[in-house]
């Protein structure tokens, strides 16, 4: 609670837009859950964060602005450099005879407007625009371009003489510094890394060729190749990338891992480092832990409303064991995250195993594991559970020994998140038998099984009706008629995508309740394609089934839906 908060509260009660009451609810659950007040009215539905915004700007005498589908002219952006751009957190949006009108999102921050008017030397005033547009809007007017990269390739390329990069025992900085531009592999790092945080990419993949040393962003899930420097140029920036993720510098013939923690744009971003040797040199992979992108809620994964009620009540079970499963890379994590960010509350304490700890969440107790001296999950969980937690995450269920543990956990009342690598929610429970737990115990411990995917979300500034082709729906079987009469969409390709036509991702679910009649075959040992028949009739959706539902609703396409999920065989 801050004083801001108090006073937000004050201007809208005095508005009428609120009761006391409700304001002094407001203030107890922001502080309780560590929320922003504007969120907590907004989920309350007393209020939208718009209104709020509007209220508080009234007060200040600022007009209220989205910074959405603007064009803002260049020379306006001109006015304000880069560097106090960011590090004020404000968008010129246009400017007068004498006076530049900027948008911020906080207008508490009177030093801004201040410190603004210092810097620039002219009369500043201010607007209110929410903190999700002006981040939009720096990274677009105010990020490094696509010929960055290229530009520091040509400064190379005229400087003529070989580049090297120090031994490890000439430190170079750590992490990613731009005012260390004279450097032009360190310039060079530096914006491969920067580009592909602007671009969304969850991945940077360096790869080395037989021809080529290729740069690719895994950006939404799929791989997308960008200018990859000379072959020439491979050694120096591996072993800059291994200098600044503490790996050994001279073992190039075993795999390794590293990390990198780099600020960008007033953000930490967490580069988890891989090293692999190949027959052409050794290949990095780099994956971008953005940790405020992580923290999502349970609404923002991609829930139509039916089934975000049902993972709801599930997760606030007292125990049993609730499992995510899919493939490497469909967002399993981020699904746990958010169960633990939903019912992460003073009265309950949270404990989680991970190999590694990915992100730290305030408020909840994070394990790592090291097999390498002892600290396995099995070893890990035995000495949690004497700490009395309340919920227990596991990263992931491996073997016997940690199933059994999660198990046992969960039937002395403890509620137990984990996951396990199979392509579809029945599957696990063959899983966990083949793994070695008890058929009589999968049956009595599991609660429910949620299998997910991960699909393109269709880019809203580009978005437009079509018409699916004769091989989509040779595909779809019976869905295909249902299909031919509703309206679907698709991206056309704008600057906002980078002509791909999707943005950002949403998730597909199908998920398994464990009734007493699916305990029951269960225990009886049925097959999963019975049990998967049996779960449809009571009312599962499958995966393919939850994605043509997305594509009615207009979240993604035929096509993305096909390329992530398997038809349902009737």
């Amino acid at each position: 609670m801050t004083a801001n908060d108090e006073y937000i509260l004050e201007i809208l009660e005095s508005m009428g837009l609120i009761t006391f009451e409700q304001g002094r609810e407001a203030l107890r659950l922001s502080q309780e859950q560590d929320k922003d007040i504007s969120d907590v009215l907004e989920e309350a539905e007393w209020v939208t964060k718009p209104e709020v915004l509007k209220a508080i700007a009234s007060q200040f005498g600022m007009e209220v602005v989205s910074l959405k589908n603007v064009d803002i002219p260049k020379e306006v952006i001109g006015s304000v450099p880069p560097e106090v751009a960011r590090r004020f957190r404000v968008v010129p949006i246009y400017r007068t005879e004498g006076s530049l009108t900027v948008a911020l999102s906080n207008p508490f921050d009177v030093d801004t407007l201040d410190g603004l008017r210092y810097v620039l030397k002219c009369n500043v005033d201010g607007a209110v625009a929410p903190a999700d547009e002006i981040e939009d809007a720096l990274n677009h007017y105010y990020a490094f371009t696509a010929d960055s990269v290229d530009n520091a390739l040509q400064d190379i390329r005229e400087g003529g003489a070989d580049v090297t990069v120090a031994d490890s025992g000439d430190q170079l900085a750590e992490g990613v510094d731009m005012t260390e531009a004279d450097a032009p592999i360190i310039k060079l790092v530096s914006l491969i890394i920067l580009e592909a945080f602007r671009n969304r990419a969850s991945d940077i993949h360096l790869e080395p060729l037989s021809k080529e040393f290729r740069v690719r962003y895994r950006i939404d899930g799929v791989l997308h190749e960008v200018e990859s420097p000379p072959r020439k140029l491979q050694s120096a920036i591996i072993s800059r990338l291994k200098i600044m993720a503490n790996m050994k510098m001279s073992e190039k013939r075993v795999p390794q891992d590293g990390r990198i923690m780099v600020p960008v744009m007033d953000r930490q971003l967490d580069l988890r480092v891989s090293s692999v040797p190949t027959n052409h040199g050794e290949s990095i992979v780099m994956r971008i832990l953005d940790k405020q992108g992580l923290m999502l809620g349970l609404p923002q994964l991609g829930f139509l409303a039916d089934d975000q009620a049902t993972f709801e009540r599930l997760v606030d079970l007292a125990d049993g064991i609730i499992l995510v499963t899919g493939p490497t890379g469909s967002g399993k994590t981020t699904t746990l995250y958010a169960c633990l960010n939903q019912i992460n509350k003073p009265d309950r304490k949270i404990i989680t195993v991970e190999d590694p700890v990915e992100y730290q969440i305030s408020g909840i107790n994070q394990v790592h594991v090291r097999a390498d001296i002892g600290m396995t999950f099995a070893a890990a969980l035995r000495a949690i559970l004497r700490q009395a937690p309340n919920i227990i995450m596991i990263g992931e269920i491996r073997d016997i020994e940690t199933a059994e543990i999660a198990v046992n956990a969960s039937l002395t009342g403890h509620l137990v998140f984990s996951t396990l690598h199979t392509n579809d929610a029945p599957s696990a429970v063959t899983r966990l038998i083949d793994i070695g737990v008890k058929p009589f115990l999968v049956s009595s411990s599991t609660q429910a099984i949620m299998a997910q995917r991960l699909t393109r979300k269709i880019c809203k500034k580009c978005r437009t009706e079509y018409k699916p082709s004769e091989a989509e729906l040779r595909l779809l079987g019976p869905a295909a008629e249902q299909m031919l009469a509703a309206t679907l969409y698709k991206g056309q390709g704008c600057n906002e995508c980078g002509m791909t036509g999707y943005r950002g991702r949403a998730g597909l679910f199908e998920i398994l309740q464990i009734n007493e009649e699916i305990r029951h075959m269960i225990y009886e040992q049925i097959s999963s394609a019975e049990l998967r028949k049996r779960a449809r009739e009571l009312g599962m959706r499958t995966l393919r089934e939850d994605g043509l539902r997305k594509v009615l609703n207009g979240m993604t396409t035929l096509e993305e839906v096909l390329r992530v999920t398997m038809g349902d065989s009737n």
